[in-house]
């Protein structure tokens, strides 16, 4: 999930001058943020329905990551493309095409006859997602100023926080009613009369805006970038299923070249005076490099952890999809809690924040284990809320705290690009979290191995231990308030 922070220009295209802006309208704003709010409800509502994708189309535990890990990797690669293309072509009309796309990846999601059509398609529904998403920073960048764009970018920020509470709740609904006998198809085939009310929303509400000297799409950096993340998560989300053949140890093997050869064509790109995908100058900016350090353990740990614990209340607590839900929403009003605060309390304690925050995960984590450890398997919702409202709580103080720390000394006119890094480094880390964590968990949980419980706690005793060096690594980031 995307969280903006309240500087202007948090807008993931050129970051140049905008032709033909007009005030945003209330109507504009509601079709804005509607369009907003499909793209991390779909990245929560799956988690509920995870178990039943699993029995009904017979896929393997790979599988379900890669359900999850794909629509991360194909948001991850075009989020900053799809910026530049609304730069270049119109931000209403690649709003509108975002729309459209996700409408119809959704349907193909809802209608997969079987897991590896199921993981195309979302996958393709996260590109969609990449075009659609960038279009509202930049359109509310182009027709807002001053208080009220601050005030429309908390709506957005709200959105995010609203959008998971509502992809939990409405996931587990869903999955619960097995609507016509289709049991988990209704997630998806939802977005399609949503789909459809936006885009003719957005003609009749949006305005249409441009940059005037749009950046170029660097396709060969592009292509690298892919390349390098699959010789990287194809092994370590397929290995352990297969037995660990030869060739995943060959793409594992290459993955750290294929990624040199990315940073070199890149700074080539930048040298020539051309903008690539990733712009390796922004990592000159001190809170942008070390910024990046602390965003991709702390967002691989999120997504390991929503991915690990939605097979934990169903596969091994047997809470099924609807109380499934309910047991993860506490999390998300609690992180939706701590977003509506931060800024308050940045404004206060400054970096302390991040570091409350960070042992406030730690803690969760430890309470979520040791309710493991004594409770199992007779738990149920209240008794696992102290640990998820704890770590709702930390990921919410944590997250726009980070956004804002990272983007602070980026200079105005890299904004876009800047926000387009850090942005695709938070969805590259979800999809790497749910390799590394929910491939060991995977592995613990196997009945031959250590079962449910303990593969659990040792999986919680990694994420606390990444969590306590994330709070001594927050200690030497500058003061966010600067």
């Amino acid at each position: 999930m995307t969280i903006p922070t309240t500087r202007p220009a948090l807008h993931i295209g050129s970051g140049d001058p905008t032709t033909s802006a007009t005030s945003l309208t209330g109507p504009g704003l509601f079709t804005l943020l509607l369009g907003a709010a499909l793209a991390p409800i779909d990245l929560f509502i799956v988690n509920v329905a995870l178990p039943t994708i699993q029995a009904d189309v017979r896929a393997s535990p790979a599988t379900l990551e890669w359900v999850v890990a794909g629509y991360g990797i194909g948001f991850a690669l075009l989020l900053v493309i799809g910026g530049r293309l609304g730069d270049a072509f119109g931000r209403r009309r690649l709003f509108t095409v975002g729309l459209a796309a996700f409408t119809v990846t959704s349907l193909a999601c809802g209608l997969a006859p079987n897991a590896l059509v199921l993981v195309l398609a979302r996958a393709a529904q996260g590109a969609a997602a990449a075009l659609l998403v960038p279009q509202v920073l930049s359109i509310i960048q182009a027709t807002t100023h001053g208080e009220r764009r601050a005030r429309t970018l908390g709506y957005y920020g709200a959105t995010g926080g609203l959008s998971m509470v509502i992809g939990q709740l409405l996931g587990g609904v869903l999955v619960s009613a097995d609507v016509a006998g289709l049991g988990w198809r209704p997630i998806f085939l939802v977005n399609v009369p949503i789909g459809l009310v936006a885009m003719v929303l957005a003609q009749r509400t949006l305005p249409e805006t441009r940059a005037s000297d749009p950046i170029g799409v660097d396709l060969l950096g592009t292509g690298l970038f892919g390349v390098s993340l699959l010789t990287l998560l194809v092994p370590l989300m397929e290995g352990q299923g297969l037995g660990w053949p030869v060739w995943c140890w060959v793409l594992l093997s290459a993955s750290p070249f294929v990624f040199a050869l990315f940073v070199a064509v890149e700074l080539r790109v930048e040298r020539r005076g051309r903008v690539p995908l990733l712009p390796p100058s922004v990592l000159r900016v001190p809170t942008m490099r070390r910024g990046l350090v602390i965003a991709l353990p702390f967002f691989a740990g999120f997504g390991g952890f929503m991915f690990v614990y939605a097979l934990v209340l169903q596969n091994g607590l047997h809470l099924g999809p609807l109380r499934s839900g309910l047991a993860l929403t506490p999390l998300a009003v609690a992180f939706l809690a701590a977003t509506l605060v931060t800024s308050r309390l940045v404004h206060r304690y400054g970096r302390r924040v991040l570091v409350a925050g960070a042992l406030l995960l730690v803690v969760s984590l430890v309470i979520l284990a040791g309710t493991a450890l004594v409770g199992w398997p007779g738990l149920g919702v209240l008794e696992l809320m102290p640990g998820t409202v704890l770590f709702g709580v930390g990921q919410g103080l944590i997250a726009p705290t980070l956004f804002r720390l990272v983007l602070s000394q980026v200079p105005a006119g890299s904004a876009g690009v800047g926000s387009g890094m850090l942005t695709t480094t938070q969805q590259t880390a979800l999809a790497l979290g749910v390799a590394l964590l929910g491939s060991l968990f995977v592995g613990l949980s196997a009945p031959d191995a250590l079962g449910f419980q303990h593969a659990l706690l040792v999986v919680s005793g990694v994420q606390a231990l990444v969590a306590a060096a994330l709070a001594v690594l927050v200690l030497g980031l500058p003061d966010p308030r600067g």
